[in-house]
This record gives structure tokens, C-alpha cells and sequence, in this order.
């Protein structure tokens, strides 16, 4: 995945804290306790802009498990590979697959050492799940891992997850040239899910650009796209129902929040999709 650590502008950085961290700031945002003092300033400042923020960090995660469970229950998948996966948090990617197969094999894949820190320590002791160093921006290192490669079938269907990462690689890193190789190693029959903050083209939204200038200040990487923008970034890949929509409006739950109780929503759109 993109850097976690490019270097902020250095009046918002407090003396003697480590950089902002994209996977901090959003454990902040999330209710988490693995940040420092310099990614909650950055996190407080979204939520001075954007009240809601947490309910859209909560969504994310929702839709991440529905997602996990359709690709497992429904698709069938048994190999998933999780790109950006952060830091661990109630209802990971392998919790869910493994309560409907236990036989899962799960790949958490990121760059960030207090990830990769968090996340062995956590998986020490189970054998179906693996955790990988690797940047989104190098797919061709990601996919030539040899523990990747070792515990992942690429002959076989895999779930690629790229949950909430996309928009941190910025049009001048080619995203869509990062996504084509990686869908290309795919074997027929497996399955892409994309979470990626929306812009709406020529009508800014305010919010939108509050979050989008804040990450950029702090982290030096996000960028929001419209939804005609992420639907490119699928290829030739066939979208599963609903297409590329709204967070909210992926296979909701009973339970699942809705936009019209929660504007913030607007500010996500998912989409999962099936090589042929």
C-alpha cells in the first residue's frame, strides 16, 4: 500500500511526536488506541470539518464484512487477499471468513511496521492466516512475495480486498496501471472488492475537500474520485449487484446505517466485481 509516513508540513507536527499515519489516524477515527498525538490532531481536525466522520469509518468496516461473508458464503471463495488491511480491529478480515470456512486462507498485506507489528502478534498462532510486507504501489513485489506465494493458491479464485487504500495512490502513481497488474495475476472466477472516497466531479462537495485537504497536508497522499472515476479503476472486470454504489447501498444489512439518516455516507462507494 502507499506510504504510510511521507512527511507532513512541519508547523502541524508537534515537537517530538512521530509522523501522521494514514492506519493511525484512522484507528483514531475508528475508537481505536493505537495513535500518537500528531494523528489526533489530524484526526480532530476531520472531525471539526466532518461530525459524521465516525459513523463513515464505521460503515466501511460494516461493508467490509459483508463483503468478506458474500465472497466466502456466496462465491465460494476460500483464498482472500487483504491489501492495506491496517490495523487490527474487532471483526477482521479472517474472523469473518473463518466463522463460515474455517479452511480460509487469509493474506493481510501492508507497509506499515506498527501493522505488521500489531497484526503477527496477533496472528502468531494461526496457520491460515498470513501477514505480508508490501506497497500497493509495487504490485509486481506484492504478488512475487514468496510467503504470498506459498500460501496463496494464484491458480485458484482469490478475494482481492482493496478496502480504503485506492484513494491514497494519487493519479500521478498510475492507479490504474497498480490495479490492472494485480487483477491480471487473478485467476478466472475470482473476485474484487473496492472501497473508495467519492468526489463529485464539477459540484465540490465541502466536505470532501475538507478531508481530502487534510490528508494531504498531514500525510501528503488522498484523493477523493468520482464514481464514473472508480468504475474505471474495475477495468473489464463484470460488477456484481449493485455495481459500483453508494456504502451503504451494497447489500445492506438489517441493521446497516442509512444515507438518508446519515449525509456522510455520500462520502463512500463500494463496488465488488468478478474476473471472467
Amino acid at each position: 500500500m502507499p506510504d504510510r509516513d511521507p512527511r507532513p508540513t512541519a508547523d502541524r507536527r508537534p515537537v517530538g511526536a512521530p509522523p501522521p499515519n494514514i492506519a493511525r489516524i484512522y484507528d483514531y477515527l475508528l475508537g481505536g488506541k493505537d495513535h500518537f498525538s500528531s494523528d489526533r490532531e489530524v484526526g480532530t481536525l476531520i472531525e471539526r470539518n466532518t461530525p459524521e466522520i465516525h459513523m463513515g469509518v464505521k460503515a466501511q468496516r460494516d461493508v467490509l464484512r459483508r463483503v468478506v461473508r458474500h465472497l466466502v458464503a456466496e462465491a465460494g471463495i476460500t483464498q482472500l487477499v487483504d491489501i492495506g488491511s491496517g490495523l487490527p480491529s474487532a471483526g477482521n478480515v479472517h474472523e469473518v471468513a473463518h466463522a463460515i470456512d474455517p479452511s480460509v486462507r487469509v493474506a493481510y498485506v501492508d507497509n506499515d511496521p506498527v501493522v505488521l507489528t500489531h497484526a503477527r502478534a496477533l496472528l502468531a498462532d494461526n496457520d491460515r492466516t498470513i501477514v505480508v510486507d508490501g506497497d500497493l504501489r509495487r504490485p509486481a513485489g506484492i504478488l512475487a512475495d514468496p510467503a504470498l506465494r506459498a500460501h496463496i493458491d494464484f491458480g485458484r479464485p482469490v478475494g482481492l480486498l482493496l478496502c480504503g487504500i485506492l484513494h491514497y495512490v494519487l493519479d500521478e502513481e498510475d492507479p490504474a496501471g497498480v490495479t490492472r497488474q494485480l487483477y491480471d495475476a487473478l485467476a478466472p472466477g475470482s473476485h474484487v472488492f473496492v472501497h473508495h472516497l467519492v468526489a463529485n466531479g464539477d459540484d465540490a462537495d465541502p466536505d470532501a475537500v475538507s478531508i481530502e485537504r487534510a490528508l494531504r497536508q498531514s500525510v501528503g497522499r488522498g484523493q477523493f474520485r468520482t464514481l464514473e472515476e472508480i468504475a474505471a479503476l474495475l477495468h473489464d472486470l463484470e460488477p456484481v449487484e449493485p455495481g459500483v454504489t453508494l456504502v451503504s447501498r451494497w447489500r445492506p444489512d438489517a441493521d446497516t446505517a442509512q444515507l438518508e439518516e446519515h449525509p456522510v455516507l455520500r462520502l463512500a462507494a463500494v463496488a465488488v466485481a468478478r474476473k471472467g
